[in-house]
C-alpha cells in the first residue's frame, strides 16, 4: 500500500516490465490440457522448480496468480520513474549449484557486490561538535577490527576468532540445505528397499558432524541459545553485539533473548555471491531480473509459464493420487505431478481437497507459527541521505557506507528487546529496528539522476493491533512516520528529501504476496519448525500425504530466503519419483 498525504504519491502498482507476457511473449502455443508437472505459484522456487524439472524432460506448466512473476522476489515501478524490489530487496543465499546449472548469467543475471556490508551509526548527543561514532564492517579484517576497536580492544581481537567460529558452523549446515531431511517415515514405516534407500539421507547428517567435531557441544548452544547470551561470550561492546544481533532476529518475531534465535542469525551469514563468501549483493535492475533469469532459463528449454491464471484447487484422481488443477475460471489441466511453491496454509488448507489429507495433518498446518513483525516500507528519495556519523561528499556522490545495510536504532541489544516487547502488547514499535537499504547506490537505473530508491525493512510490527485498531491508511502513515523520524535523527534532512512511500504492513504482505501473517518464511524459522519438522514432522521431504502432489516453496526445508534450494530439491525427489513410477 501506498501512504497518502503531504507531499506522498499513491503507488501505481505497476510491474517494471508491462507484464511477463509483453516482457516474454505467453507460454509458446498458448495453455495445453495436459503437462507432466505443474507448478502452482511462479515465486522463485516454483521458478527454480521448472526450470529444473523442464531441463530434464519433464513438460512443466507454471501458474501464478498475479500480473507479474517473481512471488517476493520482483522489481515494482511503485512510484513513477523508481523501481523498486518491492518486497525481497538482497541477494546472498542463493545456491552456488542454482547460479551454475540453470546458467542465470547468461539469462541476464547481473550482481553488485557490496563492501562494505554493514552500516551502524551512533546517536550520540554528548559528542557535541565531534561527529558521532559508527561501526562499519566489510570483508577487510584488519580494517573491521580497527572499527570495532573504537569500542572495544578486547572485541577487536576476539572478532576474527568469532568469524571463523560462526563460519566452520555455516560449512557444517551447508550440505544440509542441498537434499532433503532425513526421510524419517521412510525408516519407520517404509518396506525394506525403502530403508535401505533413505540411509542415504544420512549422509548431509553426518558430514555435518564430521565438520563440527569436538565442538559440537558449542555449536549447539549457538543453535539453541539466545543470541545475546551467544555473544556475550565473545563481546562486551553494545554496538557490535547488536549489529550481529540484527541477523538473529530479521523477519522473527523473536528477541535477541528469545532462545533458538542463533540459528536465524546462521541462516543469514552461510550464503555468498560469485565465489565470496558471506557476500550480500544488490541485483541489478531489481530482484524481479532475478526471477526473470530463472525464468528465461526454465523457458528456454520449453517451460511454459503463465500469470494471471490463479490456481483454485488441485485434481484429485479416484486412486487419491493429484492429477492436476482446475484453475479459477474453471480450466482443469491435467499432469502426472503437481509442485506447489504457495505457502503450506494455502497448499493444503485451500487449495487441496480436506477429504485427501489426514486430519492430523490438517490440524499440524493449522497450527503453524506464522507471526511476523515485519513492515517493508519502500520509499523515493530526491537526495542521497546524509547521516551525522558519515556526512556526504560535497558532490552528493555515494559513499561506501550507502551500500550497505545500514542499522538504525541498534546501538544496543536492549533496543531490539525492547522493540520487541511493543509487539508483545499488540503496538508496533515506538523505536523500531531498522535496517535501510540504498541500492540505486550501486544501481542507478533504478532512479531517475541524482534520485534514489530506498528499501526501509521494519520491525516490530504486529499483525494484530491492541485496542480493536487496524492496519488502515491512517495507521500505516503513523508508523511510517515513526520510522521517519527516527532515521531523521540520524540524517536530517531525511524526510524533506521524500518523494513518495510505499508501506507494506504484515496484512498487506499477506494479501499480495501471500505470506501467510505477513511471514516472509511462509512459517516462522524456529527450531521446531525446521529441517525435520518443516513443514511438519513425517512430511519434510517435499512429499505430501496425498501422493503426486508435493510442496517447493520457502515452507519447506531449508525455509525461507531467496535461496531456490527448496525448489530445487523438491524437483530432483520429483524426478525420482516420475522415474519409479513410469510404465
Amino acid at each position: 500500500m501506498a501512504a497518502g498525504g503531504r507531499g506522498l504519491c499513491r503507488a501505481t502498482g505497476a510491474p517494471l516490465c508491462p507484464s511477463w507476457r509483453r516482457a516474454h511473449g505467453e507460454a509458446r502455443g498458448g495453455l495445453k490440457p495436459a503437462y507432466d508437472a505443474v507448478v502452482i505459484g511462479a515465486g522463485h522456487n516454483g521458478l527454480v522448480a521448472a526450470a529444473y524439472l523442464q531441463r530434464l524432460g519433464v513438460n512443466t506448466a507454471v501458474f501464478e496468480r498475479r500480473h507479474v512473476i517473481g512471488g517476493a522476489a520482483i522489481t515494482e515501478e511503485i512510484i513513477p520513474g523508481f523501481k523498486f524490489s518491492r518486497a525481497s530487496y538482497l541477494l546472498s543465499l542463493l545456491r552456488p549449484q542454482i547460479y551454475t546449472d540453470l546458467e542465470l548469467q547468461r539469462h541476464g543475471l547481473r550482481l553488485h557486490l557490496r563492501n562494505p556490508h554493514s552500516f551502524t551509526p551512533m546517536l550520540e548527543a554528548s559528542a557535541g561538535s565531534k561527529v558521532p561514532r559508527s561501526l562499519l564492517l566489510g570483508t577487510d579484517m584488519a580494517e573491521n577490527q580497527n572499527q570495532i576497536a573504537q569500542f572495544s580492544r578486547k572485541d577487536a581481537q576476539a572478532f576474527p576468532r568469532y568469524e571463523e567460529f560462526m563460519n566452520r558452523l555455516a560449512q557444517a549446515i551447508d550440505p544440509l540445505l542441498d537434499a532433503a531431511p532425513v526421510d524419517v517415515a521412510a525408516f519407520q514405516h517404509g518396506s525394506l528397499w525403502q530403508r535401505f534407500r533413505a540411509l542415504s539421507t544420512l549422509k548431509p547428517l553426518l558430514k555435518a558432524g564430521r565438520i563440527l567435531g569436538a565442538r559440537l557441544p558449542q555449536y549447539y548452544e549457538v543453535l539453541t541459545a539466545p543470541i545475546t547470551k551467544v555473544l556475550d561470550q565473545w563481546f562486551e561492546s553494545e554496538p557490535l553485539k547488536a549489529t550481529l544481533a540484527t541477523d538473529a532476529v530479521i523477519g522473527a518475531m523473536t528477541s535477541p533473548r528469545t532462545p533458538g534465535s542463533g540459528y536465524v542469525l546462521l541462516h543469514h551469514v552461510m550464503g555468498g555471491l560469485e565465489g565470496t563468501q558471506g557476500a550480500w549483493g544488490f541485483v541489478q535492475g531489481g530482484m524481479g531480473a532475478l526471477s526473470d533469469a530463472i525464468a528465461s532459463s526454465a523457458t528456454s528449454h520449453g517451460a511454459s509459464i503463465f500469470t494471471e491464471k490463479t490456481v483454485a484447487k488441485v485434481q484429485v484422481s479416484s486412486e487419491g493420487r493429484a492429477q492436476g488443477v482446475v484453475l479459477q475460471d474453471g480450466t482443469e489441466v491435467r499432469s502426472r505431478v503437481v509442485l506447489s511453491s504457495a505457502s503450506p496454509q494455502a497448499t493444503f488448507l485451500k487449495l487441496t481437497p480436506q477429504e485427501w489429507l489426514p486430519k492430523a495433518f490438517v490440524e499440524r498446518v493449522s497450527q503453524l507459527d506464522t507471526q511476523s513483525p515485519v513492515t517493508k516500507i519502500n520509499v523515493a528519495l530526491d537526495r542521497l541521505p546524509d547521516f551525522l556519523a558519515a556526512p556526504n561528499a560535497p558532490g552528493g556522490q555515494p559513499l561506501p557506507h550507502h551500500q550497505c545495510s545500514i542499522h538504525l536504532n541498534c546501538e544496543d541489544t536492549l533496543l531490539l528487546h525492547q522493540a520487541f516487547q511493543d509487539a508483545m502488547d499488540g503496538r508496533p514499535s515506538r523505536r523500531p529496528m531498522i535496517e535501510l537499504c540504498i541500492p540505486s547506490s550501486l544501481d542507478p537505473t533504478l532512479a531517475p539522476p541524482g534520485c534514489h530508491v530506498v528499501s526501509i525493512f521494519t520491525q516490530y510490527t504486529p499483525y494484530t493491533l491492541a485496542g480493536g485498531k487496524v492496519w488502515d491508511e491512517q495507521e500505516r502513515n503513523a508508523y511510517a512516520d515513526t520510522v521517519f523520524d527516527c532515521i531523521e535523527a540520524y540524517a536530517p534532512g531525511f524526510k524533506d528529501s521524500v518523494v513518495g512511500r510505499d508501506i507494506l504492513t504484515p496484512p498487506d504482505l499477506e494479501r499480495i504476496f501471500g505470506l501467510p501473517g505477513g511471514n516472509i518464511f511462509h512459517c516462522a524459522m524456529s527450531l521446531d519448525q525446521l529441517y525435520f519438522a518443516r513443514p511438519v514432522p513425517l512430511h519434510s521431504g517435499y512429499r505430501c500425504p496425498l501422493r503426486g502432489l508435493y510442496l517447493c516453496g520457502s515452507g519447506a526445508h531449508p525455509g525461507g530466503g531467496v535461496m531456490g534450494a527448496a525448489g530445487r530439491n523438491a524437483a530432483h525427489v520429483v524426478l525420482r519419483d516420475l522415474k519409479s513410477t513410469r510404465p
